[in-house]
C-alpha cells in the first residue's frame, strides 16, 4: 500500500522549516562562510570604474566572444590572453532586501521536500521504521540541497573549499529533511 504524498504535507513543511532555520543559523550566526567570497583588489577603484557603465543586474563573463566562431580568432584570444577573464552576478544597486530571496528559499526548501516525499511515497509503506525513511527521505533531500553545487566548481572556477563547506550544509539539511520525514511517517 502506497503513502498518499497529500499524507506527507506536515513534513513537507516542518522539513522546510526546519532547514530554513538552520541555514539562517549556518550563513548568519556561524562565522564558516564569512570568506567565500574574497575582496577584489583595489575595490573602490575597480567599483568606481564600472559604476559609469550601469550595468544591469544579471550573470556576465568578461570577455564573451559574439559566436562560438569568434572564439578562435586573434582579437577574441588577445582579449583573453590580456584579462581579466571574469564570471560575475550583477545586483541590483542599492541596500540588499532579502525578503524576496528568504520566501524563494522557504518554497525552494517545501520543493525539496516534496521531492523526498514523492519518492519516499512511492518506495516506502505506511508504518515503514524510521531509520528507513530517514535514508530514503535523507538522500533524496542531499542530493537536491547539495550535489549541483559541485558544478561551480568544475565549470566556473568556484574555490572547492567554498563548494565543500557548501555540500556539508546541504548535509545538514539533508538530515534534518529526513528527521522531519521519519518522525512523521505515516503509520
Amino acid at each position: 500500500m502506497m503513502v498518499s504524498l497529500m499524507s506527507l504535507w506536515l513534513p513537507i513543511l516542518i522539513g522546510a522549516a526546519l532547514v530554513f532555520i538552520a541555514s539562517s543559523i549556518v550563513h548568519m550566526v556561524l562565522p564558516y562562510h564569512w570568506n567565500d567570497f574574497g575582496t577584489v583588489p583595489k575595490q573602490d577603484e575597480v567599483a568606481a570604474a564600472l559604476r559609469p557603465f550601469a550595468i544591469p543586474p544579471g550573470d556576465y563573463m568578461l570577455p564573451r566572444p559574439a559566436s562560438r566562431k569568434d572564439m578562435k580568432t586573434p582579437a577574441f584570444q588577445d582579449k583573453v590572453n590580456k584579462g581579466p577573464v571574469v564570471a560575475m552576478t550583477v545586483f541590483p544597486s542599492g541596500q540588499f532586501a532579502m525578503g524576496k530571496q528568504l520566501a524563494l528559499w522557504f518554497v525552494y526548501c517545501a520543493v525539496i521536500g516534496l521531492f523526498a516525499g514523492y519518492v519516499a511515497s512511492r518506495t516506502l509503506d505506511p508504518g515503514t521504521e524510521y531509520l528507513q525513511v530517514f535514508r530514503v527521505t535523507g538522500t533524496v533531500a542531499f542530493a537536491g540541497y547539495g550535489l549541483a553545487l559541485l558544478q561551480g566548481s568544475i565549470w566556473f572556477g568556484r574555490r572547492w573549499s567554498t563548494t565543500l563547506k557548501a555540500v556539508a550544509d546541504a548535509l545538514v539539511y539533508g538530515l534534518l529533511t529526513a528527521g522531519a520525514f521519519g518522525w512523521l511517517w505515516p503509520s
